[in-house]
């Protein structure tokens, strides 16, 4: 399907100098844009409340859920990286709804989440303590409980930025890789440098942001998952996959988490090169051939297409993933009030679409059943034979953060609270 705006090929000039102060939400979206009621999104909310307190009854105490595969509910540690989105859900949800069960069940889970500020091991502290402590500090506002957790975190994900490549390391093995799903993580230490005053967690994201855009994307705004860095002089070791279909494909996930990460990058900079790649990055996504009507993105872009000789041909071909489309609904829609006229429209229809389309059958399960978690068919690593067709931690809690972000819009305040 196409949507209404020229696919544009040639990357843009990069503008590396960042204005100082962040940019103002210009809130073009009146409530004559809107296309989904409040009726429609409470209902979602409401049912998520339920679904999540379903969920909640089968969560050991020392663990965090993860999916629901057959008939098992499968939970993780705290240092899994999606460990974070559980909290932040049940957060999410209390503040929608003013349910106090929900704040003590979200603090119960801090808990235990709190250790993980000193691991130094993974690159996926923003997932782990920005969407759970960060949102306990937003809404809350109790500094004394959680600016320390924060900040601590942020130090020790600093200690995996190299000034040489200019970006943070992403995993162990291989020679330096950085991943695009570490663009999440910018959000964290721009928060943190507000947090402390401290320039230095910011200048990092701005770095880091400025070198993904020259290195992980290809002239039509596609991105590779892996950029491989040689540590002792920055260069370019090799441009591979991990999680798609091929090395040159376009893996659904990572182009949602691109999205996502340059209009955060926008919002928080003012940067009008970060504005102009997101709208680049949305162009990709919603103009794709491959792109199906209702937005839910197949697992990868090039998955349809995939040869007889793929090993992922066979079975793979049209799985979707519901994760990849919770996270562009949120995206698109906090982008939508970054970009005036008929283009933010778009953006905007585009986030309805895709919350139409999981709010009902068959992304979303029927209250008391898929072992409490909302959507159904996620895709988490089709290579790695992993959670396929399942429930996803952080399917459930963009989707939750999309609906809270147009719930904001309807009642004509800025999607970020």
């Amino acid at each position: 399907m196409m949507i209404a705006f020229a696919k544009r090929f040639l990357l843009a000039p990069l503008m590396v100098a960042v204005v100082a102060s962040a940019c103002q939400n210009p809130a073009h979206n009146t409530n004559d844009n809107l296309q989904l009621s409040l009726e429609f999104v409470d209902k979602q909310l409401a049912d998520a409340v339920t679904q999540i307190k379903v969920l909640a009854d089968s969560v050991p105490t020392d663990r965090l859920p993860r999916t629901f595969q057959g008939d098992s509910s499968v939970f993780s540690n705290t240092s899994w990286w999606t460990s974070g989105f559980y909290p932040g859900s049940l957060l999410y949800l209390y503040e929608y709804s003013g349910d106090e069960e929900l704040l003590e069940l979200a603090k119960d889970k801090l808990s235990i989440l709190e250790k993980e500020k000193y691991n130094k091991g993974t690159h996926d502290l923003g997932f782990m303590l920005y969407c759970s402590f960060g949102n306990a500090l937003r809404l809350t506002g109790d500094t004394a409980a959680y600016r320390e957790i924060l900040l601590t975190g942020a130090e020790s994900l600093i200690t995996r930025y190299n000034p040489t490549v200019k970006a943070i390391r992403s995993w162990e093995g291989w020679t330096y890789p950085v991943i695009i799903d570490n663009m999440m993580n910018l959000e964290f230490l721009t928060q943190a440098s507000k947090l402390s005053g401290d320039s230095k967690y910011r200048d990092i994201a701005v770095t880091h942001a400025n070198t993904t855009m020259v290195n992980h994307y290809r002239p039509d705004y596609s991105s590779y998952h892996v950029i491989d860095y040689n540590p002792e002089d920055g260069s370019i070791v090799g441009r591979k996959t991990a999680q798609g279909a091929f090395d040159e494909s376009a893996w659904a996930r990572g182009q949602a988490w691109g999205l996502y990460g340059y209009v955060m990058m926008f919002r928080e900079t003012g940067d009008k090169a970060y504005l102009e790649f997101a709208e680049h990055v949305a162009a990709f996504l919603l103009n794709h051939p491959n792109m199906p009507d209702d937005l839910v993105p197949y697992w990868d872009f090039d998955a349809p297409g995939l040869s007889a000789e793929s090993p992922y041909a066979a079975h793979y071909k049209t799985n979707r993933d519901a994760s990849a489309a919770a996270i562009m609904a949120s995206a698109l829609i906090e982008l939508s009030t970054f970009t005036e006229g008929a283009e933010g429209d778009e953006y905007l229809h585009s986030a309805e679409r895709i919350l139409e389309g999981l709010s009902a059958a068959p992304y979303k399960a029927e209250l008391g059943t898929n072992g409490g978690f909302i959507l159904k068919y996620s895709v988490g690593s089709i290579p790695h034979n992993s959670e396929i067709d399942v429930p996803l931690t952080y399917a459930d809690y963009y989707y939750i953060e999309a609906l809270m972000r147009y719930r904001r819009l309807l009642d004509g305040k800025p999607v970020v609270g």
